[in-house]
């Protein structure tokens, strides 16, 4: 601010002993005005004077809409203001955010989960929106614990039951998961790349479809995050592996891939952003919310029943590290064969 330039000045220029106090007193007046301008820019007057919309790019029910709801409800009561779900499935877990990112205005009404298939369908198909720069990136909250399961009266007691049927039956043995270009799907593919099977992916909206369909004996296994643990904990599934660098501590008598032979690991983190062009303030009185709404006991409660992480980002590490992911995504999807033709 300009009051910072001429103080040095002043200060100098009255350095005799009648003029001191003066000096000191309007150097202490520009600092005050300082730091009371940079807080008034910090806090936008009457923001946030309307409820928010959370988009869940996926169906109500699953473990992300397990999550967001409970810390939705945390951040209303930080902001003063009801954060409210709206549930947008579609596309992998991309169609909400891009529909944000298309039509709602950068004003901070309306903000997104950013799941990790807004980093890969791009490389699979071409999208309206750039994951990059048509998104304003608020905070890194979590990732997900992964697992593969089967109807507790399936054949396949272990995943290398499953795999070894894909081998006397190729293409014939399916699985269903999330969306194309997900991590629940991208991981099993890897797992088939590794152990030279063909598999039959089946691609549903989200995990209450994905869950239905496997009671239902429609799909013969399902890839997920931790939207099947009430069917594990009840009987009517079973856990075969997942994907962590370690044993789950909810599940710890089910393996690792990398335990059993593949080199296959992954969290998929996710946070929240809102479409480009918002004002930092208004991105910052978001971060500062959502993190004491992190933080609070009753949803680190909730991570712990869905045996996720905390994997808390700020604003720009959050944008550095989808940069990263962007382009480190596109040598995955090139491997596996699924890139754009």
């Amino acid at each position: 601010m300009n009051h910072h330039r001429p103080a040095p000045y002043l200060a100098h220029r009255n350095a005799g002993p009648h003029t001191g106090g003066l000096s000191r007193r309007r150097l202490l007046a520009a600092s005050a005005l300082a730091a009371l301008t940079a807080a008034v820019r910090a806090q936008p007057a009457g923001w946030p004077a309307r409820p928010i919309t959370l988009i869940v790019p996926w169906p109500p029910g699953g473990s992300t809409d397990r999550h967001l709801r409970a810390l939705a409800e945390i951040a209303s009561k930080q902001l003063g203001q009801q954060v409210i779900i709206q549930n947008q499935p579609g596309g992998g877990g991309t169609t909400g955010p891009g529909n944000m990112a298309l039509n709602a205005k950068p004003d901070g009404y309306t903000i997104a989960q950013f799941p990790m298939g807004m980093l890969r369908i791009p490389h699979m198909q071409k999208t309206a929106w750039n994951p990059l720069t048509d998104f304003s990136f608020i905070l890194g909250v979590t990732g997900y614990t992964f697992g593969f399961v089967v109807r507790a009266d399936s054949p396949y007691k272990t995943l290398n039951d499953y795999l070894d049927a894909a081998r006397k039956q190729p293409g014939k043995i399916d699985f269903g998961s999330t969306g194309n270009g997900t991590s629940p799907h991208l991981l099993i593919e890897e797992v088939a790349d590794a152990a030279k099977v063909q598999l039959n992916h089946i691609p549903f909206k989200g995990n209450a479809d994905l869950m239905q369909a496997l009671l239902g004996g429609h799909v013969m296994a399902a890839s997920d995050a931790t939207g099947w643990d009430k069917f594990v904990e009840s009987g009517q599934m079973r856990l075969l592996v997942t994907f962590g660098d370690t044993r789950t501590k909810r599940w710890p008598n089910v393996p690792t891939a990398r335990e059993l032979g593949y080199n296959v690991v992954g969290n998929s983190p996710y946070g929240l952003a809102g479409p480009k062009g918002m004002d930092p303030a208004v991105v910052k009185a978001l971060h500062d919310a959502f993190k004491k709404a992190m933080d609070d006991p009753k949803h680190l409660e909730v991570l712990e029943q869905l045996n996720q992480p905390v994997w808390y980002r700020n604003s720009a590490d959050y944008a550095a590290w989808a940069r990263d992911t962007f382009g480190n995504e596109k040598a995955l999807i090139g491997r596996l064969g699924l890139a754009a033709k």
